[in-house]
C-alpha cells in the first residue's frame, strides 16, 4: 500500500485512476485495457510529480525525508555491499540495535560500513529505537572505526536519525561524552571517510557519524541542528510554525551545498527515493565509488589534513584552503598589552629584564 503526503493528493487520485485502468476485471465487469489512456495518464503523473518535487518548500522536504517508505540504511547495506559481517556490542554495556555496523566489500575493496537504521514497520522501529542511538551505539562505532584505522580500511556511514536518544538512562551512561568521543574519533582517522545522509540528519546524533572527508546528501534529505518542530517551539513558542523554522535553518540539500557544509547532492528519482529504489541505489553506488576513488593517491596524513581543512573552511567565503592559509587565518591576534602581560607572568623573562635593568643603573652611575 502506497503512502501519500498531504501535498500529493492530486497524485493519489491520478494513480488510483491508473490502477483501475490497468485492471480489466473492475467493478464494471470484464473490459479491454485502454493502453493509450494508461500511457497518457502515466505521462501526466510523471509531469505532476516533477512539478511538485521541483518546487518543494523546506517543510515539505522534511516530510519527504521522513517518509515511511523511504529506503533505509539496512536496504543500502544489503544491496550495495557484499560479504557483510555485522559486529555487535561496545564492550562496555550492551548492543545498540539502532545502528548496524560491520565490515564488507564494496567494488572488491574492504570497507567498514555503518548505518543508522530506523526500521521498516512498527515492531522493527521500536526495536531500532526509531534510529536514535544510545551511548553504547556510539561506543560501538568508535571501537570499529579504530579497528578500520589500524588496518587502513575506509569508512562509509549512512546517516538517518532524528537525533541521539534523549532518555534518562542514555544521559546517565554518558550520551554527550559518547557523541563527543565519536566526533573526535571521526576527525582523527587516517583513512578515507564518507558519510551519506539518506533521510534525516538530526543534531549531534548525525554529526557524530558525519564528521567525514566527504559528506554526501540525497536530494530530499535534511541535515539540521534541531528538528523544525523543536526550533519553532523555542523561537516562536509555537510548534505549528514549522515552515518558518525550516526556512530559517537552511536544512535542505541545496542550501547546505551553497554553504559548503556538504560536498555533493545525490539526485533522487522523480517523486522521491521511495518511488524507485533501484535508481537511487544506482545513483548512490556511483557517488560512493567516485568519491572513494578520489582518495586513492592520498596517504594517511593527506587524508587527515583534507578532513581538517574541510571543517575549518566551513563558514568562510572560500571553499577548501591549503593548510598554510587556514593556519594563518586561524592564528590568534595578540595585542601589545597581552604581550606585556605574558612577559610579566613569565618569571625567567622578568628576572632577565631585572638583571639588565640593574646593570644599566650601575653603568649610568659610573658615568
Amino acid at each position: 500500500m502506497k503512502n501519500y503526503l498531504n501535498f500529493e493528493a492530486e497524485i493519489k487520485n491520478l494513480e488510483s485512476e491508473l490502477e483501475q485502468l490497468k485492471d480489466p476485471y473492475n467493478q464494471e465487469g470484464l473490459s479491454e485495457v485502454n493502453t493509450n489512456k494508461i500511457s497518457s495518464l502515466q505521462s501526466l503523473i510523471d509531469k505532476k510529480l516533477k512539478e511538485i518535487y521541483s518546487n518543494l518548500d523546506p517543510w515539505q522536504t522534511t516530510l519527504v525525508a521522513r517518509h515511511e517508505n523511504r529506503p533505509k540504511a539496512k536496504y543500502f547495506i544489503e544491496n550495495l555491499f557484499s560479504d557483510f559481517i555485522q559486529l555487535s556490542g561496545d564492550r562496555y554495556y550492551a548492543e545498540d540495535k539502532s545502528v548496524i555496523a560491520g565490515f564488507a566489500k564494496f567494488e572488491n575493496k574492504s570497507i567498514l560500513v555503518i548505518g543508522q537504521e530506523k526500521g521498516e514497520d512498527l515492531e522493527s522501529r521500536i526495536e531500532r529505537n526509531f534510529g536514535m542511538m544510545r551511548p553504547e551505539g556510539y561506543r560501538k562505532v568508535i571501537r570499529l572505526m579504530n579497528i578500520a584505522n589500524k588496518f587502513n580500511i575506509p569508512v562509509i556511514s549512512f546517516v538517518d536519525t532524528p537525533g541521539a536518544y534523549p532518555g534518562v538512562g542514555a544521559e546517565e551512561r554518558g550520551q554527550a561524552e559518547a557523541i563527543a568521543k565519536s566526533i573526535e574519533c571521526c576527525m582523527k582517522l587516517r583513512v578515507p571517510t564518507i558519510s551519506i545522509i539518506i533521510g534525516e540528519g538530526g543534531s549531534g546524533g548525525a554529526i557524530a557519524l558525519a564528521s567525514s572527508n566527504k559528506v554526501l546528501m540525497l536530494e530530499n534529505a535534511i541535515y539540521s541542528v534541531i528538528s523544525p518542530e523543536g526550533c519553532a517551539t523555542i523561537l516562536w513558542r509555537d510548534p505549528k510554525k514549522t515552515l518558518e523554522a525550516s526556512k530559517a535553518m537552511k536544512l535542505s540539500s541545496n542550501d547546505l551545498l551553497d554553504l559548503k557544509i556538504i560536498d555533493e547532492i545525490v539526485k533522487e528519482p522523480n517523486g522521491g527515493a521511495h518511488r524507485d529504489r533501484e535508481l537511487i541505489l544506482t545513483n548512490v553506488r556511483k557517488a560512493l565509488k567516485r568519491n572513494l576513488e578520489s582518495f586513492d593517491n592520498m596517504n594517511g596524513e593527506e587524508i587527515f589534513t583534507h578532513r581538517k581543512n574541510k571543517f575549518l573552511s566551513i563558514g568562510r567565503n572560500k571553499g577548501f584552503r591549503s593548510n598554510v592559509e587556514i593556519s594563518k587565518n586561524l592564528s590568534m591576534k595578540i595585542s601589545f598589552i597581552d604581550k606585556i602581560k605574558k612577559i610579566i607572568l613569565n618569571k625567567k623573562i622578568l628576572l632577565t629584564l631585572f638583571v639588565i635593568f640593574v646593570f644599566l643603573i650601575i653603568a649610568l652611575s659610573q658615568l
